[in-house]
Parts: structure tokens; C-alpha cells; sequence
């Protein structure tokens, strides 16, 4: 077995390719136990059902992890158009189902068009939202009548790729007709939830749908191609520096020795003007100093990286 002391204090970020079946929480669990340390922490939850891109942060790179979260997403995704279900995805129970197989291309595509820009969503009713301190999807399986209030979200992208008929049954007991599939590409902000798009096309196309399939490609710097599975992770935990983290992810500010010092005991800075919400300074020696922000006339610390 690969030598598994502990990460320097200082971590870093795993990017895990999820499998299915496992919680956000599981793969915290197994990094955890292959980085040796408990100060292991996750951005960005995907559900048991979907796989991809996973951000985990190892150390200090926990502190880290509220910021990557709000990185746009890429996500591939299957819709099913003709039935609806208590979680708005495969993992929920049949509500509803009635044949489909009369949608056209051009109204599946227009449906989803609706949904790009600026939007209003209602999260699922199955959800780890808090509701007066109580996770929505508890609160669901009990039996509560669960209505979320809506968020706006921004779609940068929703592409209907391929839409395709399938048999399946719908209405009575034991007669069949047409469902539809449905493969989009969706870009879009933090606190989107897919699986709610595909129930909201469907409403919108008057058939209802979910959520059949899943897979994040994105999160801000970071794609499928800097991801490891977890067996290729057991062979060899893969962790990205905090510094080279910081480097890929937001605008660059380089201080001096002085700077970096005052930076270091929460001091400010003249504001950096760059327009962004965050910006990582680095040391003359290239070290990830902390995260600021232009917040009244001068450049604040939003979190501190160094000793």
C-alpha cells in the first residue's frame, strides 16, 4: 500500500471522479482515510445518483472549499419527459406517468431554451435544505408536505443534444406508450439544481419529467481530465497544491515581502480594482498568501493561508 502520512498542513485539492451510489459524504470519508488526516472537506454536493467532478480539499484547502463552490458547473445530463417522480430524479418514486412520444425536437429544445438566463427555481422537496433546522428530505420522508421557497439561478447553457422515444408504461397498469429521453448540456451557477430543470421542462411541456442520469464534467478550473477515480486514487492520492489551487481558480495579485506580512496578520491592503469577488495574493516566493476583497476603499482579507 502507497504511504499514506500525513499531508502537508498547508493540503491541497482531490478531484474525484464520484462514482454512483456513494454520498458526497462517502467520498469524503474514503479521502479521509487515504489521506490520513480528518481535516477533509467537500465543495459542491452531487447526489448518490450522479458521478463527475468532485472538489475535495485536504488541510487547509478546507478553508478553500466555500469559494470553489461558487464556480459555474458543466454538467451532461439525461431527462426523462412523461413521468414525474416524488424526487424529481431515478432515485424517487413514480408519481405520475403519461405517453410523451408526441413531443417534437423543436419542443423539447424551445421548453429548454425558457430555462437559460437569469431564473427563479424551486429546489426539490427532496434536498439537504434546512427547514427550521430540519433537512428537507427528511422532512419529505416523513411524510410533510414539503414546497421550498424559489431562488434565483443563473443558465449560461442548456443544449438539448439528442432527444429519443422508449416503451415504457404509462397511465393504466399494463398499457403501454412512448416516453422521451432527452441528453442536454447544461452550464450554470452554484445552487442549480439539474434534476429541478428537468421536472420544470417537463411541467413546462405538459408531461412532467426527471432526472435519469447525471454527470458533472466542471467546476470552475477544474474538468474530468484532472479527476481520479477512487481505485485509481487507493494506488495513488493525487492532491493538488493549495498554491497552484489558487493560481487556477481567481485573479492573481502578487505582493512584496512587507505586503505580505500585513496580509498575513489580517492587515489590508490598497483595494486591488481587479472587479472580481475574490482575489488570491502570492508572496515573492509564489506562496498563496490569503483571499481578498475590495470591500470599502481597501483590500481585505477574506480568509488568511499562511502561519
Amino acid at each position: 500500500m502507497p504511504d499514506r502520512a500525513d499531508p502537508p498542513q498547508r493540503g491541497g485539492l482531490v478531484v474525484v471522479d464520484k462514482p454512483t451510489g456513494l454520498t458526497s459524504h462517502d467520498v469524503v470519508a474514503r479521502v479521509r482515510r487515504l489521506a490520513g488526516t480528518r481535516r477533509v472537506g467537500h465543495a459542491g454536493t452531487l447526489d448518490p445518483m450522479a458521478t463527475g467532478v468532485l472538489l475535495v480539499g485536504i488541510g487547509r484547502a478546507t478553508r478553500l472549499l466555500g469559494h470553489l463552490a461558487l464556480h459555474d458547473k458543466d454538467y451532461v445530463a439525461t431527462m426523462r419527459l412523461g413521468q414525474t417522480t416524488s424526487s424529481d430524479d431515478a432515485d424517487g418514486e413514480l408519481v405520475a406517468s403519461v405517453p410523451a412520444g408526441w413531443l417534437t425536437t423543436d419542443a423539447v429544445t424551445n421548453a429548454a431554451a425558457a430555462f437559460v438566463g437569469e431564473i427563479r427555481q424551486r429546489p426539490p422537496a427532496v434536498s439537504a435544505i434546512k427547514v427550521d433546522g430540519k433537512r428537507a428530505y427528511a422532512r419529505a420522508r416523513a411524510g410533510e408536505d414539503v414546497v421550498l421557497a424559489e431562488r434565483t439561478v443563473l443558465v449560461g447553457r442548456f443544449a438539448v443534444v439528442a432527444v429519443r422515444q422508449i416503451d415504457a408504461p404509462v397511465g393504466t397498469a399494463g398499457v403501454y406508450g412512448a416516453l422521451v429521453d432527452v441528453d442536454v448540456e447544461i452550464t450554470c451557477s452554484t445552487g442549480t439544481y439539474i434534476r429541478a430543470l428537468a421536472r420544470d421542462v417537463g411541467a413546462a411541456l405538459g408531461v412532467g419529467g426527471h432526472l435519469t442520469a447525471l454527470r458533472r464534467t466542471r467546476v470552475g478550473a477544474f474538468d474530468l481530465t484532472s479527476a481520479r477515480t477512487l481505485p485509481e486514487l487507493e494506488t495513488e492520492l493525487t492532491v493538488t497544491p493549495l498554491d497552484d489551487v489558487a493560481a487556477a481558480t481567481f485573479a492573481r495579485r502578487d505582493v512584496d515581502a512587507t505586503e505580505a506580512a500585513r496580509l498575513s496578520h489580517g492587515g489590508t491592503l490598497p483595494p486591488s480594482c481587479m472587479g472580481v469577488a475574490a482575489v488570491a495574493a502570492f508572496g515573492p516566493d509564489g506562496t498563496f498568501i490569503a483571499l481578498l476583497e475590495d470591500r470599502d476603499g481597501r483590500a481585505r482579507t477574506i480568509a488568511v493561508f499562511t502561519e
